[in-house]
């Protein structure tokens, strides 16, 4: 994305740097990610209207820790240092750094010393995130201080002929009051960014590009039915039409009535050029007696290429293979170090192009989910689908600790859909980031009338985040938990015991497995 203004940010290793990068993307202007060990070549093409250095979790006197490239500074774009990255400019114009004898990490009051641009219409003594155990103790020369906390007596500088600044603390979590602001500030009065990075802009700009690689040839699709893969081939479509075949598989670990819904969705609403393939009977049949999860991820995967290969053949002239990759997952394939690695084998359908010896269309690789849901929205696609919880690429495999069976599933199908139903009717839905149940692999005794009943538990999981990165449990009302046990063990036969998981990650993971 080279002709839009770009602010790129280097990281350090800090668990938040795709949160500033998010902040960024909210205020519409674009942002990338690059490692440390970044080659200054590598930017030279970017419209490039400033540099943020992330935080860390290394001191910048381990032995090991992250060295900054000098010649960044030498760019002649605005700099903002954040934690460990204010640290590192300081040392490289001449300050000092010591270590404290006491971590500060949380909540922090931040003190204004100077009506600086960077805190233009910040309130003052407003709550920052703070988390380092390093301090600066000598500012550069011609560097000012120009806020300050209880425990960090220089919080944040500046060097105004430089453009250069840092901030001890963290403004791009939500537990800094005035982090927006601030970010905006950086952005709009440092850096003087036009904002030009809209959902109308990309997909006018995604449509010429797809048009001009494609041309005149087909491409495929595997079409889960989830968002990301949804919204990608509605705009696929609209850039070739229908030399776009899409093909959607039931594995037999969708949720209920799942397929027949997402088919109704593709050819009423969606008027998408789609193939349908029950293939439902073969993953359950290679998938019987497996119960180690990774073992199921693994077979599901190589079934869905075997079937996906299958029906690619009956297709004459395809070139090009359409995922719905997106940014973290690119992100995340990098370490901090810098040594590249290939996507996640889980994502998608990873391992298609090199088997099938397809051309790759990734048209969301520099996108977040609320960003796809953005694109959505603006291709007019159903904003009930668009707001649907993400849903696992082995689907209800890894809802199913232990052996997968058919009748296993066909209960978790009705418990989740009882479940969902019921957030729902509580206009719950958009206020959780991810809904489902999981039949976990034990048996309780129970009492049902004046017998005595050994069936399943089944486990209730609700979170809330904002890119499933980290997540917290939903605090559910104790009369919805009491009346969705009751429903659940009353219409689904085969459980008689309910349990809610009130786990956060880290250290839990979303799924089960």
């Amino acid at each position: 994305m080279s002709n839009h203004e770009t602010i790129i940010i280097i990281d350090f290793g800090s668990q938040y740097t795709q949160l500033i990068t998010r902040r960024i993307r909210e205020a519409n202007v674009y942002s990338e990610v690059y490692p440390h060990t970044i080659d200054i070549s590598a930017i030279g093409n970017i419209n490039l209207k400033g540099i943020i250095l992330s935080g860390g979790p290394m001191s910048v006197y381990d032995d090991d820790a992250p060295e900054l490239n000098p010649a960044l500074l030498d760019l002649n774009v605005p700099i903002l240092g954040i934690c460990y990255g204010l640290q590192l400019l300081c040392l490289n114009y001449g300050g000092k750094v010591e270590k404290t004898k006491n971590r500060e990490y949380g909540k922090a009051k931040l003190h204004i010393l100077s009506n600086n641009s960077l805190f233009e219409d910040v309130k003052n003594n407003s709550t920052v995130w703070m988390n380092h155990g390093d301090v600066l103790s000598e500012l550069p020369d011609e560097f000012e201080r120009i806020g300050e906390s209880d425990h960090s007596p220089v919080c944040a500088i500046s060097n105004g002929n430089k453009l250069v600044y840092g901030v001890q603390f963290h403004p791009e979590v939500v537990h800094t009051e005035e982090g927006t602001k601030i970010i905006n500030n950086y952005l709009f009065n440092i850096c003087k960014c036009k904002a030009d990075w809209t959902p109308k802009n990309f997909i006018d700009e995604q449509i010429i590009k797809i048009k001009k690689t494609i041309g005149n040839d087909k491409a495929l699709c595997a079409l889960s039915g989830g968002v990301d893969s949804t919204v990608a081939a509605i705009l696929v479509k609209k850039a070739i039409g229908d030399n776009l075949i899409s093909i959607h598989i039931d594995n037999g670990l969708m949720r209920k009535d799942e397929s027949a819904n997402i088919g109704k969705l593709f050819d009423d609403n969606l008027k998408l050029n789609h193939i349908y393939v029950d293939a439902s009977k073969k993953f359950l049949s290679a998938l019987k007696g497996i119960t180690d999860p990774e073992q199921k991820r693994k077979i599901i995967g190589k079934i869905f290429i075997q079937v996906f290969e299958e029906e690619s053949k009956k297709i004459k002239d395809v070139k090009f293979l359409v995922q719905g990759t997106l940014y973290p997952d690119v992100i995340e394939s990098v370490s901090v170090k810098g040594a590249s690695v290939t996507i996640k084998t889980h994502h998608n359908v990873g391992g298609l192009p090199d088997k099938m010896n397809l051309i790759l269309i990734e048209p969301f690789r520099e996108l977040f989910k609320d960003e796809v849901r953005n694109i959505g929205r603006e291709l007019n696609i159903p904003e009930k689908f668009i707001e649907r919880h993400p849903f696992p690429g082995p689907g209800l495999a890894v809802r199913v600790p232990g052996e997968v069976t058919k009748t296993k599933l066909d209960i978790l199908r009705e418990a989740d859909d009882i479940f969902i139903s019921a957030i729902e009717e509580e206009n719950l839905y958009n206020k959780i980031w991810q809904a489902f149940t999981v039949l976990l692999p034990v048996s309780s005794v129970g009492v049902m009338g004046d017998f005595r009943t050994y069936e399943y538990v089944l486990s209730l999981r609700a979170v809330t985040s904002v890119d499933g990165m980290t997540a917290d449990w939903y605090p559910f009302e104790h009369e919805f938990l009491t009346d969705i046990s009751n429903k659940l063990i009353n219409k689904v036969r085969g459980i008689n015991r309910v349990v809610y998981d009130i786990s956060s990650k880290p250290p839990a993971t979303i799924e089960w497995e």
